[in-house]
């Protein structure tokens, strides 16, 4: 198989190539690649329900903007970072990645943001 087929998105998201991956670059990529979409996919929700309630409002109904751009330049900044960080603690303890923990560090990723912003918004009330 080619190195393009093998980091592909397609075979990234539909786990096309279930080999574990054992170098630095591929961890990487999975984890970030998880991460990014499953990001993309809970902020796309959150706009969505902005959106049906703020849509009359006069300001309001440009905050699911807002709320798709974090989406994606979050996970773009910190998701680079922590994956990295995955995949460096991965590689150095030479321990080979399964596709399916990328996508539990990926998706956890995103899931921990979502809690540390949910705390930080009641602390400041």
């Amino acid at each position: 198989m080619n190195k393009e087929a093998e980091l592909s998105l397609r075979s990234v998201l539909w786990f096309e190539n279930a080999d574990v991956l054992n170098t630095f670059n591929k961890m990487w990529y999975h984890v970030f690649l998880w991460a990014l979409f499953s990001s993309i996919f809970v902020h796309t929700i959150a706009g969505l329900i902005a959106f049906l309630t703020l849509r009359k409002h006069k300001f309001g109904k440009f905050f699911p903007i807002a709320i798709l751009l974090m989406g994606v330049i979050t996970p773009a900044i910190t998701g680079i970072v922590s994956s990295a960080a995955i995949a460096f603690v991965y590689r150095a303890s030479s321990f080979p990645m399964n596709p399916l923990y990328a996508l539990f560090w990926g998706c956890g990723q995103t899931i921990l943001t979502g809690c540390i912003g949910f705390t930080r918004i009641l602390a400041t009330l």
